[in-house]
């Protein structure tokens, strides 16, 4: 979807102290400084700030952050462009760090071990979806990794444009081994996004997949579908994109501005993975589409606009589906997945201190395809 100078070494080391050194105090609560880059209004750029980071419970993991993706929903929330923003607001929902202390009821990971925390940091744990590991569509909403009061002591979470996070066991995935820690930030996020629909609809050999668009998300849909073994192209205005689709696995290109190629495309695919971020007429993608197709969405949350006309879903029983990120136990699948397959995310790294100016260049299209960054640059 849609980018200061701080000397923060010694805080830093401070917080890590206190984490590794108090974590298995069951006595009283101890909080601990971090530090990060936060938005404090809507308007405001992003810019250091120091932070207290909740008490450590018993199934907590705390994390040192090493590198965190930068997602264009960051932006969209740091300007409050969807009206849910609480200020500060620190975004950072691709995290992936290393352990520093555990809590005395944790057993999935130990100190020292790489982990990633993606876009929830904790759910009821008892509803229905939850049941099915399907944390996202908790029926009583997901504790989202930043902008969300937590379910314990109410506080707004705060994400991962920090030096460290403490997040529960639970919502803590493992980062499998020789896998290239800075291009496997987005796949918490780009990842899964991409995934968790071409498995849901059984995306597989045989299959005719249309990926739309080709940013953070599109480039990683292309990738997961035809290492699910289908037969993949990609629907682009321009034609430039063509090469690096290509480059990037499609083994076919449709310039959707051209009419003809449009109309040669009439009835040949079984899904269509939608991952246009801004209002789009659906309707000529819809008629590519076999009897029976879906179109799934994954990059739009507003209003369609133009309307689907009725005649593209009856007349060939076709759907108009949706689908929001994916599950913990579907998120630790995609990270083994690409490890499997050797699929990375596309990524350029970026020093914090340019944050603000990143997010210039992720409005104007100007990356590929992922900034993550090297928490590293916190230390000026």
């Amino acid at each position: 979807m849609h980018a200061g100078e701080s000397a923060v070494g010694a805080a830093k080391l401070g917080a890590q102290n206190v984490l590794t050194e108090s974590f298995h105090f069951t006595a009283r609560p101890c909080m601990y400084t971090a530090i990060g880059y936060a938005a404090q209004t809507p308007t405001s750029p992003l810019a250091p700030m120091t932070f207290e980071r909740r008490s450590p419970r018993p199934d907590d993991v705390a994390i040192e952050i090493l590198y965190c993706g930068v997602c264009h929903s960051d932006i969209h929330q740091a300007r409050n462009e969807w009206g849910i923003a609480v200020y500060p607001l620190m975004p950072g929902h691709e995290i992936i760090g290393r352990v520093t202390a555990v809590g005395a009821k944790v057993t999935g990971h130990k100190v020292g071990d790489l982990v990633g925390v993606g876009c929830m940091v904790d759910a009821c744990r008892h509803c229905e979806a939850c049941a099915k590991d399907l944390e996202q569509y908790c029926l009583e909403g997901p504790t989202m990794t930043y902008a969300t009061p937590d379910r314990v002591d109410g506080s707004n979470t705060m994400g991962g444009y920090s030096s460290s996070i403490v997040v529960s066991e639970h919502f803590v995935l493992r980062i499998p081994a020789g896998m290239d820690l800075p291009s496997a930030a987005p796949i918490l996020c780009a990842g899964i996004t991409t995934y968790s629909p071409l498995k849901h609809h059984g995306v597989g050999p045989g299959h005719k997949v249309g990926i739309l668009g080709m940013g953070g998300l599109g480039h990683m849909g292309i990738k997961l579908a035809k290492a699910l073994g289908a037969e993949v192209t990609l629907f682009t205005r321009s034609q430039a994109k063509a090469e690096e689709a290509r480059r990037q696995g499609a083994d076919h290109v449709i310039v959707s501005t051209d009419a003809e190629q449009m109309r040669a495309a009439a009835g040949r695919f079984d899904f269509l993975l939608d991952t246009i971020p801004v209002q789009h007429d659906l309707n000529p993608y819809l008629e590519t589409l076999k009897f029976d197709g879906v179109h799934i969405l994954v990059g739009l949350i507003e209003p369609i606009d133009p309307p689907v006309h009725a005649a593209n879903l009856v007349l060939k029983r076709r759907v108009v589906a949706g689908s929001l990120i994916g599950g913990i136990a579907e998120t630790q699948e995609v990270l083994d997945f690409c490890a499997e397959h050797d699929i990375r995310c596309d990524i350029e790294m970026l020093d914090i201190r340019n944050i603000n100016q990143a997010y210039e260049r992720m409005i104007a299209g100007d990356v590929k395809y992922r900034f993550v960054i090297d928490m590293a640059t916190l230390q000026g």
